[in-house]
């Protein structure tokens, strides 16, 4: 059943062609978009919904998120904003709660926040493992996240389990739990960061996931300049995210590169770190995305529009990179075309903003602007009734 969404003052299609369209419309046929142009132009459909001058845009898509999960981490937060320096240490502490947690109580927790994003315009979520760190329970937090997530990676290198030899638990990432796990995921990534896995042990990781056929992500340069960006770079990697401390070498590296610096705005802000150099990354000709990094330790939010809002008032991006990267740019980092962009062809994932034009997402910091979501041309949300 064709579908036409009519009325709408501003449209942000990502598209190099359509470009930014004013007083436009665009017919959903099923799970795609068919046809995207003025409103007066429209061709004829089964339905019409007028959203009466508001914006419209692609649904966000999150490319980094750790939603499998169990267990609270307030303490550590409050800790946190009492001045302790944030560690990657504090990720045992979801783990020891993840491993006793039942299926159900994962799976329901993931889909909370999963529901939670939706809501708030995300219709693309990437997730990941990494608070298993066995095989076992690696294997069921791909599983579960397969059943949930659009895209799921493969993170048992997150952390060594306390009381494990590093060496030995890399072995076992790169082989018996690769093994299990790759079968369920499109993708590996490793946590390269003091604290967690050095070079060398990071780079085994990927390229035993690379042999296995698995694309590669990377956490990198977030405590310090170090060899994340690097690494990535020379694996191939679709993105490295985090990238808080670069060198200028890093930032020649991302721009000459077609990897993907993901920017995590929000985890930049909880744990009082610097917030990554957005404007040195685009001036290079670096390819940004945005995403939420929804954890429970270090950014415990699923508000990409937050995202958008910080990158714009605190990392001088203007509203129109940041809405590209946080949906263009995350299809990017994920390899992906048929999300992130309205065109004919791509899965129609939209949001309705309550508010005139995309700039309000900065202009109006904090206020809930969402006003209705299609995923895959479903409505999720929305207020507009069909006539």
């Amino acid at each position: 059943m064709a579908v036409l969404i009519t009325g709408i003052g501003e449209l942000t299609t990502n598209d190099a062609e359509l470009g930014k369209l004013r007083d436009a419309a665009v017919v959903v046929d099923g799970e795609k978009i068919a046809w995207v142009g003025a409103a007066a132009d429209a061709p004829d459909s089964d339905e019409r919904i007028d959203v009466e001058g508001r914006a419209v845009l692609p649904g966000w898509v999150d490319s980094h998120t750790h939603l499998v999960f169990a267990g609270d981490r307030t303490t550590e937060f409050e800790a946190r904003m009492a001045g302790k320096a944030y560690s990657a240490g504090g990720i045992a502490v979801t783990v020891e709660a993840t491993r006793a947690a039942s299926d159900e109580q994962l799976a329901a927790n993931l889909r909370r926040h999963v529901d939670e994003a939706a809501k708030q315009g995300t219709t693309c979520l990437e997730t990941k493992t990494g608070y298993g760190l066995n095989v076992e329970d690696e294997v069921r937090s791909a599983r579960i996240a397969t059943d949930v997530a659009d895209e799921v990676t493969f993170l048992g290198a997150h952390l060594v389990p306390p009381g494990a030899d590093a060496e030995s638990y890399v072995d076992l990432v790169c082989g018996d739990m690769l093994d299990a796990v790759a079968p369920l995921v499109r993708w590996a990534d490793v946590f390269c960061e003091t604290g967690a896995f050095d070079e060398a042990q990071s780079g085994r990781v990927l390229k035993a996931a690379r042999e296995r056929g698995l694309g590669l992500r990377v956490h990198g340069n977030q405590l310090g300049e170090g060899p994340g960006v690097r690494l990535a770079v020379e694996l191939g990697a679709a993105s490295v995210d985090h990238c808080t401390y670069l060198s200028e070498a890093d930032v020649a590296a991302l721009a000459a590169s077609d990897t993907v610096a993901t920017l995590l705005p929000a985890c930049d802000l909880s744990t009082r770190q610097p917030l990554a150099p957005a404007r040195r990354l685009l001036d290079a000709g670096a390819t940004v995305a945005l995403a939420s990094n929804a954890n429970p330790g270090s950014s415990y939010t699923t508000s990409m529009a937050f995202c958008v809002t910080t990158a714009v008032l605190q990392m001088r991006m203007t509203i129109e990179e940041a809405v590209w990267s946080a949906t263009a740019g995350g299809a990017r980092a994920l390899r992906r075309d048929d999300v992130g962009v309205i065109r004919p062809g791509a899965r129609a994932d939209l949001q309705v903003l309550e508010a005139p034009s995309v700039t309000h997402l900065a202009y109006r910091p904090g206020v809930p602007l969402t006003a209705g979501v299609w995923r895959c041309g479903r409505a999720l949300t929305s207020c507009f009734a069909a006539k």
